[in-house]
């Protein structure tokens, strides 16, 4: 098996924390499983990258991270970049530049974890919650206007298909 190159963006807040955790759980499956190796690079594109550059990602960004198997992104958000910001430049941008228009939220009970659904077992319960990405404040449309000014306004576009 080819090694697996994974782009690792930590991002903001508990985003180091889960990057470096997961960073850790990839080391040690690698090393479980025969042949399998990952080469992870990380990007410090966050609320410090925007502080300083303007933007929170490079203009050459997609291209960059196109070059990769998989996208790991910690944790967007800090109380000095607004979230409309963080959102569009970077989540929106990685989504929608890579037509990633579905959300796949699989739910499973797993053997020794406790459950309100006590006396049920793994292979009693299987749920996938499924999001579509691509709609209202994910369609990317709507707009700021008056920004600063007493009159301020937010506008929110929806597609509905």
């Amino acid at each position: 098996m080819p090694e697996l190159r994974i782009a690792m963006i930590p991002g903001d807040g508990i985003g180091f924390e889960v990057s470096a955790a997961s960073r850790q759980l990839l080391h040690h499956i690698a090393g479980a499983v025969p042949d399998l190796a990952f080469e992870i690079v990380e990007f410090p594109w966050n609320a410090e990258y925007y502080l300083e550059h303007g933007r929170t990602m490079p203009s050459n960004g997609l291209a960059v991270l196109k070059e990769f198997d998989a996208i790991f992104l910690g944790a967007i958000g800090d109380h000095r970049v607004p979230d409309h910001i963080s959102l569009r430049q970077l989540i929106f941008a990685i989504r929608q530049g890579f037509e990633q228009y579905v959300n796949l939220r699989p739910v499973r009970l797993l053997n020794g974890v406790t459950s309100p659904l006590a006396g049920r077992g793994p292979s009693d319960f299987h749920m996938t919650f499924v999001r579509e990405n691509s709609e209202g404040e994910y369609s990317g449309l709507g707009e700021f206007r008056n920004v600063g000014e007493v009159n301020e306004a937010a506008l929110q576009t929806s597609v509905f298909t």
